[in-house]
C-alpha cells in the first residue's frame, strides 16, 4: 500500500470546505468522471480586493484527489486572486506533507482547477488545450500542453513520472512514445538529453509470461495483502483477468467501505511493480448466492 501521511489522512476523513458554495462568482471544472478524477473549485471573491473569501469543492476520485482539493480551498482563502494563482501543485502536495509519487496527479489537477476558476470570475475563456491533434492518451484525456507544462514544473525525466503527476500513459500505454517525445523536447531545452526508447524499468513488459503465471503472480500480490483486510474484517477475491484488466471483489467491511477506492489503488500499484506492466483494477459485486453457486 502507498504511505499516506497524517495530514492527507486528515484531509481525507474530515475534509475542509466540501459542498457547492452557493453564491460563487467564480466556478473552475477539470476533469472527467469517466477518466477517473473530476474536480469542481468554487470561489466567492470580494469585487474591490480581489480577495478570495470563500472556496469550496466537489470532487469524484481517490482519497489523494480529496485531500488535494481540501487542502487547495484550505491555502488560497485569504489571498488574491493574483497571489492564488502563484499556488504550485507542489505546494498542495508539501501543505499535506507530502504525497505518494503515483498521487501527484490530484495535486495537478487541483492547480488546473484554480486556474479554470479565476479564469471564469475574470470573465476569461480557459482552455485546457484539449485540440484536435493534441491528444496524447486517450485513456485518460491527457493533452501534450498539460504534460508539457507539468514536466517543466516539476523537473520530471521519466515518463513513470509524467504517468504519476498526469495519469499519461498509466492505461493502455500505447502513449508512452507521444509522452518521450515531450520529454525529449522539454528536457533539451534544459540542456538534458533524453534517450528514446529508455523506459523506466517499472514499465517494461515481462518476457515470456503464461496467462497461468500472470494469474498465479496476481493471486500471490492479493494473497500479500489479504491478512491486512481480513484485519478490518474484509477480503479480496479475484474474479477474472481480461488481458490488463483484473477483476476483483470486495467483501466485508471492504465492501464499499470509504478506504475502498484507496485501497484498490494500493493493489493496483502492488500488481503493476510485479507484473512490469500497466494494469488496472475493477471491483465488482458479487452476491452470496452468486458465490455458493460457484462453489
Amino acid at each position: 500500500m502507498w504511505d499516506y501521511s497524517d495530514k492527507v489522512k486528515d484531509h481525507f476523513f474530515q475534509p475542509r470546505n466540501a459542498g457547492v458554495l452557493k453564491d460563487a462568482n467564480g466556478v473552475g471544472e477539470v476533469g472527467s468522471i469517466s477518466c477517473g478524477d473530476a474536480l469542481r473549485l468554487m470561489l466567492k471573491v470580494e469585487p474591490e480586493s480581489g480577495i478570495i473569501l470563500d472556496a469550496q469543492f466537489q470532487t469524484f476520485g481517490c482519497g489523494s484527489a480529496i485531500a488535494s482539493s481540501s487542502a487547495l480551498t484550505e491555502i488560497i482563502k485569504g489571498k488574491t486572486l493574483d497571489e492564488a494563482l502563484l499556488v504550485s501543485n507542489q505546494d498542495i502536495a508539501d501543505y499535506l506533507d507530502g504525497l505518494p509519487p503515483e498521487k501527484m496527479h490530484c495535486s495537478v489537477m487541483g492547480r488546473e482547477a484554480l486556474q479554470a476558476a479565476v479564469a471564469n470570475y475574470r470573465g476569461e475563456v480557459w482552455r485546457d488545450d484539449h485540440e484536435e491533434g493534441a491528444l496524447v492518451c486517450k485513456c485518460f484525456a491527457i493533452d501534450a500542453v498539460l504534460i508539457e507544462n507539468t514536466i517543466r514544473q516539476n523537473n520530471l525525466c521519466t515518463v513513470q513520472e509524467v504517468t504519476n503527476y498526469t495519469k499519461a500513459g498509466g492505461g493502455c500505454s500505447s502513449c508512452h512514445e507521444g509522452i518521450e517525445e515531450i520529454l525529449a523536447e522539454v528536457m533539451s531545452e534544459r540542456g538534458e538529453t533524453y534517450k528514446p526508447g529508455s523506459l523506466p524499468k517499472e514499465a517494461a513488459s515481462p518476457v515470456g509470461l503464461s496467462n497461468l503465471q500472470r494469474i498465479r503472480k496476481i493471486e500471490a500480490v492479493l494473497e500479500a495483502v489479504r491478512p491486512q483486510l481480513r484485519r478490518d474484517g474484509g477480503d479480496i477475491e479475484l474474479m477474472d483477468v481480461d488481458g490488463k484488466t483484473i477483476y476483483v471483489n470486495m467483501t466485508g467491511a471492504c465492501a464499499g467501505c470509504q478506504m475502498e477506492a484507496m485501497t484498490l489503488q494500493g493493489i493496483q500499484q502492488k500488481l503493476m511493480e510485479e507484473l512490469k506492466e500497466f494494469i488496472k483494477i475493477v471491483p465488482t459485486k458479487v452476491s452470496s448466492l452468486t458465490r455458493a453457486m460457484k462453489g
